[in-house]
């Protein structure tokens, strides 16, 4: 009695009967060998009413107890009839399956049960078979069979975990496919002729001439790779990477001056109007006094400089452009387009890029990320792209210390805060929200501008938001920038790339809802200059899951660009990571981009060897291989089509 126990017993009755208030109760009485129990069931769905006829055999798992008159009683069991053929709920390990309620799991492991036998069987096996030896999978009807019932002598621990011959056959599958579509898209770009600049080393001098500091050796060798791709007559498509502060921007402009030495336009395309501003002013000023012109492409045609910035592009005056989505405009031209930098490129879509290129005659393609990619997430989905890591920082930049605070705790982050103050720095506040929501009760920025006005009395305090007009933000900024405002209150529309040295202190309200990317982010408005800077977390722990807790947690424990990446994918998985997850689309059903890293290694190399020895799949042993990829990933891939 009070254990978990099995039973095979035939029905002897099957009656229903009525509790106090009202409801159904069905008892199932059940005979084995002169041993008897009664199933009860409460309040059970009409179909279960029906379910029992006696002289059927069942099998029966749940809590034997003791019932009304001392009888051997299950409340609520599992219950499976007794056919010919294996059981699909007892005697083995069982599938669980998302989704249902428990009491629905026993039917759908039945119904599985038969698709799985009766459909496994004709499963095409569409992974190459000299592959699949080589690789020592499991063949695709086998793997189907046992991922959902696993054989006997399967270890329950690596059934669950996703790790048996079974699902290691699914996974290479899938990661093979993903693979085998990036090598082929590759293909497809370098077959296209694209534009040979000039790289020499003379070139390549003269390109970062206008710097007014030496790259570091990772800045270097990071150019040296992009050089070596614009020399080429096929087409670059290169993703550079590197740490917040790394010196990404001063690489792209010593590429964009190679195009432009060359006889080309160089378009530049950021996601935020402050950072095109900001990033025209800095290519500007390193330009000066060298006849290269370079026009701010504003959102829409407003008066008369903006017709002038784009009549200047258009006609091939300005040589390089910047902007934000208004580059996409039809309206906007170019002369002589040869080459295409996308900053941040999850911000921006496939098409969008896409009609970015189509400017020009098959431009080289430089993207770039705000925040560093795990190795195995960069190999997943942009494959198809050549890769350059700057993997150090320039000198002068500081270490950030990173504080965590509790809502309580406010008083010692606004106490740190004041005294850099006081010692002539700046300081950042940002907030969650622009202005007090009835359906949140999170802070805002607004009202907390207002209030930091009596935190911090005798400094200038700014508001900033992405709901503010371009020349009012631009306003702020400026005097921000100038040292006029001592605090600039903001949304995360300050989140990438703006850079006052003299900034000291970054304050996150409400850090519990922010992305670990994004704090990463904003860690990295400070820092800039070198006085000691400060990041000062203030999160309310009551609200905050054990996830936002794990994102604060590595917050203070690294700086490292690289294993902060790493981390948030093993807390939100790829789709958040590459902002896919709105669109609905889910990237990958079997594989688990953290725990499957060796896998994904040995399907991109049978990928990519694959396309170098057939690279049509036209060889009839490939037949499968090419159905499979074009059902599988036709209108999927649009993170790696465009470059």
């Amino acid at each position: 009695m009070g254990d978990e126990a099995t039973v095979l017993g035939t029905v002897a009755h099957v009656r229903v009967q009525r509790m106090r208030n009202g409801r159904p109760l069905l008892k199932v009485g059940v005979q084995e060998g002169g041993s008897a129990l009664e199933l009860v069931f409460f309040n059970p769905p009409p179909w279960r009413l029906k379910q029992f006829a006696a002289g059927e055999s069942l099998l029966c798992s749940g809590k034997v107890t003791e019932g009304f008159g001392a009888r051997r009683q299950m409340s609520q069991p599992e219950v499976e009839k007794v056919q010919a053929g294996d059981s699909a709920n007892f005697g083995r390990i069982v599938p669980v399956y998302p989704g249902p309620a428990d009491y629905q799991h026993p039917a759908l492991r039945k119904l599985m049960k038969r698709l799985v036998d009766e459909l496994a069987p004709a499963a095409v096996d569409d992974v190459p078979a000299e592959i699949r030896a080589r690789r020592a999978l499991a063949g695709r009807a086998e793997a189907l069979r046992d991922a959902h019932f696993p054989p006997p002598g399967t270890d329950p621990l690596r059934a669950a975990e996703r790790v048996t011959p079974a699902f290691r056959r699914l996974v290479f599958e899938e990661l093979f496919f993903l693979q085998l579509a990036l090598a082929m898209r590759r293909r497809g770009v370098r077959a296209e002729a694209g534009i040979a600049f000039d790289a020499s080393p003379a070139a390549l001098a003269r390109a970062v001439e206008p710097l007014p500091f030496r790259l570091t050796g990772a800045q270097e060798r990071a150019l040296a790779e992009i050089a070596r791709d614009m020399a080429e007559p096929e087409p670059m498509n290169r993703l550079l990477q590197g740490d917040v502060g790394s010196g990404k921007t001063a690489v792209a402009f010593a590429a964009m001056m190679l195009a432009v030495r060359s006889g080309w336009q160089a378009a530049l395309m950021v996601p935020t109007e402050i950072l095109a501003e900001q990033h025209a002013r800095t290519l500007s000023r390193w330009l000066e006094g060298r006849g290269v012109e370079v026009a701010l492409v504003g959102a829409s045609a407003r008066g008369k400089a903006q017709r002038e910035a784009r009549a200047a592009v258009a006609e091939g005056r300005a040589r390089i452009a910047v902007g934000t989505h208004a580059l996409l405009e039809q309206a906007v031209g170019f002369e002589r387009l040869g080459l295409v930098v996308v900053d941040e490129q999850h911000r921006f879509g496939v098409m969008q890029r896409a009609s970015l290129i189509s400017k020009g005659r098959r431009p080289d393609v430089l993207v770039m990320t705000a925040t560093p990619i795990p190795r195995t997430l960069a190999l997943a989905f942009y494959g198809d792209l050549d890769q350059s890591k700057i993997s150090e920082l320039p000198p002068g930049r500081t270490p950030v210390t990173t504080r965590l605070f509790g809502d309580s705790q406010r008083k010692a982050a606004y106490a740190l805060a004041r005294g850099e103050l006081e010692a002539g720095r700046q300081v950042y506040v940002v907030y969650p929200l622009v202005e007090e929501s009835e359906k949140s009760d999170l802070a805002d920025a607004t009202t907390g501008a207002t209030e930091l006005a009596k935190v911090f009395p005798g400094h200038e305090i700014g508001l900033l938001h992405g709901r503010m007009k371009p020349e009012e933000k631009q306003r702020v900024m400026d005097r921000f920038r100038a040292g006029e405002l001592q605090v600039l209150v903001a949304t995360t529309v300050i989140e990438v790339g703006v850079d006052v040295p003299n900034a000291s202190v970054m304050i996150v309200e409400h850090a519990e809802r922010f992305g670990l990317s994004q704090l990463h982010q904003l860690r990295g408005r400070v820092g800039r200059g070198a006085a000691k800077s400060f990041c000062l977390l203030l999160a309310h722990f009551r609200r905050a899951g054990d996830e936002a807790r794990e994102r604060l947690r590595a917050m203070e424990e690294t700086q490292d660009g690289f294993e902060i990446a790493r981390v948030d994918l093993r807390i939100r998985g790829p789709g958040e990571l590459l902002g896919t997850r709105q669109s609905g689309q889910k990237l990958l059903d079997v594989a688990d981009l953290y725990r499957d890293e060796a896998i994904l290694e040995e399907a991109r190399e049978e990928a990519f060897g694959l396309v170098e020895r057939d690279p049509d799949l036209a060889r009839p042993e490939h037949a499968a291989a090419r159905e499979a990829l074009a059902g599988r990933w036709a209108g999927r891939l649009s993170l790696a089509q465009v470059g």
